[in-house]
């Protein structure tokens, strides 16, 4: 009889060595300390006044903050890996599910907070539980857009061949998706994710704070702690979060992100070999264990086995990409959306008009115009500065691990924590808020373009590099003709995620406040936010519709052409 065994086990008896109980003890410490930061959630909902500025709180205030972007993290990569293929393989669903993305992109996070907290604390009256499922939806909505925008552009750029050859040996839709599409997505996907973790943090001082009528309760955590020390003008305690936000972000960048950056390269499309990068250390331990080696071994195995299935997935709605359209469907799928949608304004519409009349709505919508100014600029500026650093950074790999962990520090620097210095500054040297608090606009958006300028840089073919240098193309005609096409398709990504988040980050950026002092810029996002204090429901309401209206317009305008053309002329 013969006996099949597990491959984990196949080389050999592998016993435990000393390697195995140092990482056996991390794990045991990390899971103790995810039980003692969920113990706190089934407590009852704290008031505002029990946030306290004692640094030696800190460490677990950090430890709740990081807590919910990690598991706003694992609901996000869900999102993607369901949503983005639909919007990518049918024509349909697509027309509908990008311009939908682009509005939940262009929501402000202060709107989800205002229509969802009631929602979440009436699952739980009274408990930590309801805002915290809040403050995690929060994020989620901080960080699930971004990376849905990366996985669809993947999708949607996978090589030809490629695909010939999965459809060559018959694989089934579910191996194709496994065996190539989530592949060839992974470089950038994983960039995206450190960038989705980033953007959690920059918002995070309005996640935690949660509002029910005219009672606020602050979740203990880093956000409320900063915005404890912004209330008081707390120098020294605003300094603390800044090192705790470094020591956090340094934590899960050794652990986490460095081993997946690393993992992920062996995924990069190129004809030759780029050569041998050295693993990171946390890598290496791993190596050295055995216990550890065999469960990764058997969840590999499994994973493969899962991924190998011969499943043919129902084809969704209006068949693939490309399938010959169908007047019929179409005629009833158009009719059907157009419906919904003026339902949908409808009732807006008579929501808004109760409270707001037509001249407060022009004005809103000239307020839009400002804030748009502003968006463009941030986008030309980042643009211009950002590109050539992106391009420099991604084709030297040794910089890009050197240079990572400080960008998604930086990443994840909130704008709350430049207030004191930009508020004294204009203040001193009386300058314009209108124009000088831009900057902390290109805070929250400059890390779009840089981070998939460097996925689209290190995941550019070695072969092109190589044959490029050849020939000795350089200067203008290298960025013209070789560089800037072959990142093309993730600049369009980075710039279009910016954008959305450049609108997102106005409620942050338009209104600045130190202790007693607050200065206002005239936009769409000051208007969201000053209505969001105020309780107006309908101010909200009216403003977050008018700026998903001027998103959806770009968007349409500029960058969906822009990305079709990517597909189209630049795609390898």
């Amino acid at each position: 009889m013969t006996v099949l065994a597990l491959p984990a086990f196949v080389s050999g008896r592998r016993l435990p060595n000393l390697w195995d109980a140092a990482a056996i003890l991390c794990v045991l410490a990390l899971l103790i300390l995810v039980a003692h930061a969920a113990h706190g959630t089934l407590a009852p909902l704290p008031r505002a006044d029990t946030i306290t500025l004692d640094p030696r709180w800190l460490p677990y205030y950090a430890l709740r903050t990081t807590l919910r972007m990690f598991v706003a993290l694992i609901f996000s990569t869900i999102f993607t890996l369901i949503f983005a293929p639909l919007a990518a393989k049918s024509r349909r669903l697509g027309m509908i599910m990008i311009p939908a993305l682009d509005i939940l992109q262009s929501v402000p996070i202060l709107g989800f907070l205002s229509f969802t907290v009631l929602f979440f604390l009436n699952l739980f009256p009274g408990r930590v539980i309801g805002a915290e499922l809040a403050a995690i939806f929060a994020i989620f909505t901080s960080q699930a857009w971004n990376m849905t925008f990366s996985f669809y552009q993947s999708l949607t750029t996978v090589p030809r061949d490629l695909d010939e050859a999965t459809r060559s040996f018959r694989l089934s839709t579910w191996q194709r998706f496994w065996r190539l599409e989530v592949p060839f997505a992974m470089p950038g996907l994983v960039f995206n994710t450190m960038l989705s973790m980033s953007g959690g943090w920059f918002f995070v001082v309005a996640s935690e704070a949660v509002t029910v009528g005219n009672t606020t309760f602050l979740l203990p955590g880093i956000g409320s702690y900063v915005s404890e020390a912004l209330r008081a003008s707390d120098l020294r305690a605003v300094l603390y979060a800044i090192l705790a936000m470094l020591a956090v972000i340094l934590t899960y960048d050794q652990l986490l992100f460095r081993p997946l950056v690393a993992w992920s390269s062996k995924f990069r499309f190129e004809m030759t070999s780029g050569g041998e990068q050295p693993d990171p250390w946390v890598l290496s331990v791993l190596r050295r264990t055995r216990l550890l080696q065999i469960a990764g071994d058997w969840i590999g195995d499994v994973a493969t086995a899962a991924g190998g299935l011969r499943l043919r997935l129902p084809v969704a709605v209006g068949g693939r990409q490309g399938a010959p359209p169908s007047r019929l469907l179409d005629g009833i799928w158009f009719a059907f959306i157009g419906v919904v949608v003026a339902f949908a304004f409808w009732r807006i519409a008579m929501f808004v008009s109760a409270s707001l009349t037509l001249a407060q709505f022009g004005h809103v919508v000239l307020l839009g115009f400002f804030t748009l100014l502003r968006v463009a600029a941030a986008i030309f500026i980042v643009t211009l500065v950002w590109v050539p650093i992106g391009v420099w950074i991604g084709l030297r790999p040794r910089w890009t691990r050197v240079i990572q962990p400080i960008a998604q520090f930086l990443a994840a620097f909130p704008a709350n924590l430049l207030f004191p210095i930009v508020v004294i500054v204009l203040v001193r040297y009386a300058l314009n808020p209108n124009i000088w608090l831009m900057p902390l606009m290109i805070v929250g958006t400059q890390w779009y373009v840089l981070f998939n300028v460097v996925a689209g840089a290190s995941a550019f073919p070695g072969d092109l590099k190589e044959a490029s240098a050849n020939l000795g193309v350089k200067g203008l005609l290298w960025w013209r003709r070789v560089i800037i096409p072959g990142i093309l398709p993730y600049y369009i990504t980075g710039a279009l995620t910016a954008s959305g988040a450049a609108w997102n980050s106005a409620i942050v950026a338009e209104v600045a406040s130190w202790g007693k002092t607050t200065l206002t810029a005239v936009g769409l996002g000051s208007y969201i936010a000053q209505a969001t204090t105020a309780g107006n429901t309908a101010g909200i309401v009216l403003g977050v519709c008018v700026m998903t209206g001027f998103v959806l317009v770009i968007n349409r305008l500029l960058w969906r052409p822009l990305h079709a053309y990517a597909m189209r002329r630049t795609t390898f």
